[in-house]
């Protein structure tokens, strides 16, 4: 039970103090989610009355169910604009069927997080590596704020690639409606002013009241002003979303793109904001499973997929939140604006919410991470720009899966050319280090010591064995080649036949070779596979002073005993 409802943890120590926090906290948020979930909902291309229905049920759910104290969950940008990209392939924008695709996307997003997180399958998301993230959540973050130019110029400039965007804004140019275009500048000046001054003032639901207002007294609309007008009223109706085979298929690619991304979205957060306070534990395949049932549950009452939102959380917890409760009190201010505030959003302009959507996105531009990956990872740096640029040209869901199958090409091509150390001893110690990183050790013209970085497996055996044969090509005096292996805990059978091609052309060129610092399961496998027995010519010392010891010994290089019994009884 405590597993499945985090909730019953801390239930049992809440008091007034906590309600007191948590009050406060979850008034500020529901307060902020309002015109963030309108504005949200219309970036996927819905009524914004839908962004509220996001905000209500999902909330509640997530408070029950997840792991998390302080993420709050609801209508977030890049889930949005992924949802978009996804449905609008399908329908036309603002249709019935349009609608109805939204919220079956929700379900299905919302089926495939429970079913990863009852399956212990968090670790897929292992796969959107950080520079892949942070390329694509940035291009995710321009397209956005492209996307937003109709509302704030005035325009009837249709979806498309940025490129496409800037295309259509340039030919319609003389279209541009000036008031639309103040009131946007407007808002995002106002927004960012007031931040400035005081990130704890709700300035979404300021613009918004501000705009709405100024539309109605100086009848703007009648200008030109695109205005939401007509707003229903009320809780939204229960309803099961009709989900069908075909439209199951259809939605399943980027559905699952989805639940992977917003998991990413909402786990990162959590375990940034758990990492202040260390009094709770942030469980991955729990956090699956409450995002999940939040998806489902929403869609249940008509919304479309939500995730866990960074700029709402931190505030969340800058305002001293200490429970899921917080959220729950969001909910109620959302639910509170259903019944009996939507009349007062009739004049609220569209520029006003672009506005909002634009400055939200502005911190999903994270230039500072290219900066710093150029400097310190240039593999890592050419995974955020390929990721970046596949997504500005080809959209949201070429471009995360371009970044995805970069990032497995960078693991492969790592793991095929990992580092191999050249070790020397350091002066009146036993000890073996890396002869690039330390000075004056001590090295043998005649023996090639080394240390092999990584597990040693098909994709890299032939690294090793081309190492080893290049510095006998360079070095002609050794004869004697010492392989570390503390750091190799298993091998499969193209790394054990690698071994033993490579101890025949040694064996053939009347070069020693000795393996030292041996694991237990490794031994085992050569020994079954033959690579322990008198024919092999391998020998096995405990360390690398041991093998080394040996060879100074002026023992007869030609009776190289076996000695696996005998370090066994070391061991």
């Amino acid at each position: 039970m405590r597993q499945l409802f985090p909730i019953v943890n801390w239930l049992k120590t809440y008091n007034k103090l906590k309600f007191k926090d948590d009050f406060f906290a979850g008034l500020t948020i529901g307060v902020m989610i309002v015109p963030q979930g309108m504005a949200y909902a219309m970036l996927v291309g819905l009524p914004p009355i839908h962004g509220l229905y996001a905000s209500t049920i999902p909330l509640i759910i997530y408070a029950l169910l997840g792991s998390s104290r302080h993420v709050s969950v609801g209508p977030v940008a890049l889930v949005s604009l992924l949802a978009a990209s996804g449905i609008s392939a399908m329908a036309n924008i603002g249709t019935n069927e349009f609608i109805m695709l939204a919220i079956l996307l929700a379900l299905i997003v919302g089926l495939i997080q429970i079913l990863l997180g009852v399956l212990k399958l968090g670790f897929l998301v292992n796969f959107l590596s950080h520079p892949v993230m942070a390329g694509f959540t940035t291009a995710a973050a321009i397209i956005i704020a492209f996307s937003q130019l109709k509302h704030i110029l005035g325009l009837d400039v249709s979806r498309g690639k940025v490129h496409e965007i800037i295309h259509n804004v340039y030919l319609n140019a003389a279209d541009i409606n000036g008031i639309t275009l103040l009131i946007g500048a407007t808002t995002i000046l106002l927004i960012l002013a007031i931040r400035r001054f005081n990130k704890q003032i709700p300035s979404p639901l300021i613009v918004v009241f501000l705009g709405a207002g100024a539309v109605s007294v100086f009848g703007l609309h009648d200008l030109g002003v695109e205005i939401i007008r007509d707003v229903p009223s009320g809780f939204p109706s229960f309803e099961i979303p009709a989900l069908t085979f075909s439209r199951f298929q259809q939605l399943l690619p980027i559905a699952f793109t989805i639940a992977l991304v917003s998991f990413m979205e909402s786990y990162t957060v959590a375990k940034a904001i758990q990492r202040k306070h260390n009094n709770y534990e942030v469980v991955a395949n729990q956090e699956l499973i409450a995002l999940g049932a939040s998806n489902v549950g929403g869609a249940f009452f008509q919304s479309f997929p939500i995730s866990g939102g960074f700029s709402r959380t931190a505030v969340n917890d800058q305002l001293g939140s200490k429970t899921g409760v917080s959220s729950i009190i969001s909910a109620g201010i959302v639910i509170l604006t259903l019944l009996y505030l939507t009349e007062y959003f009739y004049y609220l302009p569209n520029a006003v919410l672009g506005g909002i959507i634009v400055v939200a996105v502005f911190s999903l531009i994270n230039v500072k991470e290219a900066q710093h990956l150029w400097k310190k990872d240039k593999l890592d740096f050419s995974a955020f720009i390929i990721t970046a640029i596949s997504t500005l040209i080809w959209g949201v869901e070429a471009g995360i899966g371009v970044g995805v199958v970069f990032s497995i090409i960078l693991v492969m091509y790592k793991a095929s050319y990992p580092h191999i150390a050249e070790l020397g001893q350091v002066p009146n110690s036993t000890e073996y280090r890396n002869n690039n990183r330390f000075n004056n050790l001590k090295t043998y013209d005649d023996i090639l010591i080394f240390r092999f970085d990584a597990q040693l497996f098909y994709a890299n055996a032939e690294a090793l064995k081309k190492f080893v044969l290049k510095k006998l090509s360079i070095c002609k005096n050794i004869n004697h080649v010492i392989l570390e292996a503390s750091v190799i805990n298993y091998l499969d059978s193209s790394a054990v036949y690698m071994l033993y091609d490579l101890n025949r052309l040694l064996k053939a060129s009347d070069v020693n070779f000795i393996m030292t610092d041996v694991k237990g399961p490794v031994r085992d496998i050569l020994s079954k596979n033959g690579l322990q027995d008198e024919h092999a010519f391998i020998r096995f010392e405990l360390t690398t002073k041991d093998a080394v010891d040996f060879i100074q010994s002026n023992q007869n290089a030609n009776n190289r005993e076996y000695v696996f019994e005998s370090l066994r009884n070391k061991l």
